[in-house]
């Protein structure tokens, strides 16, 4: 009988077979990634990951998911949710993912994810899924009253990676946890069904300091969806002025500018506008501290408007137009999910053969 209550460990120096195939077409792997349709889509969503799935699709087969069956493990308003739906999509495309090249789709089109995350959630353990500090965070004081799909949703996550094989999965800071627990799920059912590397290890992406971008209210506290204050955040579909205002407004200290990186750490709002500049502009932190250092906030904002509105404009006026045909993006959500079918049905099959359901 399969151990319940230990994960086996992986061996990371062992080399991963599911790359070969992958290096013949001179790519580095497959890529799984997903992004919720709740709230609007801000700066960080854009630093933390959607810019990473434009440059990320000339070295890796890529698939990426509007996770709208995690969306729902906390209620959803059902028009709110098919037309956020459409809005992360449109960022996708409108962030520069080729929609032809790769398969951009919505999760509850494939109805592989659900039935494998069944299986998953026979593998993984309730030791694990307590463990996970999303949920807890989430749960809060009234674990009683959330949703089973709340605490089991890791699994689905495992799934959602697994069901196509995934060799890695661009993760920021908060999602490593729930990356190492479908390492272990993955482990764990190669190990219980006697099928050594039937399921890759999936390696984390990590894409540095860009990935944690905080409020322009307070630079203490990660840049939300869900903060009261529209002020707090860039939304990706802002115009300029509303770009330049928000930074106009984000919170400062009274002194000049820093001078050193480690003058900039203790002051975390001046740290944050930094860290911004220097993402947008794809540069060292170190180099836009040195060209600033001194100078006055209202230098320093002007530059990071110019910056940020060039940057950013486009896409949010390219979303913009997406959104207002909705038709084309849902053909396309549809020819995405149409094409992952196709991938997971194999894969899905083999693992009802390997547990022993037998087929109709």
């Amino acid at each position: 009988m399969p151990d319940a209550t230990t994960s086996p460990n992986p061996d990371a120096s062992a080399p991963n077979p599911h790359l070969a195939a992958y290096a013949a077409r001179g790519l580095k792997g497959r890529i799984f990634s997903g992004v919720q349709p709740t709230g609007n889509l801000h700066l960080g969503n854009y630093l933390g990951a959607i810019r990473n799935f434009a440059r990320l699709q000339n070295d890796y087969d890529c698939i990426y998911c509007v996770v709208d069956q995690h969306a729902i493990t906390l209620w959803q308003d059902p028009k709110e949710l098919s037309a956020q739906t459409r809005e992360i999509a449109s960022a996708f495309l409108a962030a520069g993912v080729d929609g032809s090249k790769h398969i951009i789709f919505n999760q509850s089109m494939v109805p592989g994810h659900a039935q494998l995350a069944w299986v998953f959630n026979c593998v993984a353990r309730m030791g694990w899924m307590s463990r996970m500090t999303q949920f807890k965070e989430k749960a809060g004081k009234d674990r009683e009253n959330v949703s089973l799909g709340l605490f089991a949703y890791p699994a689905l996550m495992a799934a959602d990676i697994l069901l196509y094989k995934a060799t890695h999965v661009p993760v920021g800071e908060d999602q490593k946890q729930h990356l190492e627990l479908t390492r272990d799920i993955a482990i764990k059912f190669n190990n219980d069904f006697a099928v050594p590397d039937f399921f890759p290890v999936t390696e984390p992406l990590i894409f540095g300091a860009t990935t944690r971008v905080m409020s322009l209210r307070d630079g203490t506290k990660k840049m939300s969806k869900s903060d009261p204050s529209d002020y707090s955040r860039i939304n990706l579909t802002d115009d300029a002025d509303a770009i330049a205002q928000k930074i106009r407004r984000a919170k400062t200290d009274p002194l000049p500018m820093p001078e050193t990186l480690e003058d900039a750490e203790k002051r975390p709002d001046a740290d944050n506008l930094l860290g911004i500049y220097a993402a947008l502009a794809d540069q060292e932190k170190e180099a836009v501290v040195a060209a600033f250092a001194g100078k006055q906030f209202s230098e320093f904002k002007a530059a990071l408007t110019e910056l940020a509105v060039a940057k950013l404009g486009p896409i949010g006026a390219e979303m913009q137009r997406l959104m207002k045909d909705p038709g084309h993006v849902d053909g396309i959500l549809r020819n995405g999910a149409e094409r992952a079918r196709a991938l997971a049905a194999p894969i899905l099959d083999e693992v009802y053969r390997t547990v022993g359901f037998l087929k109709p």
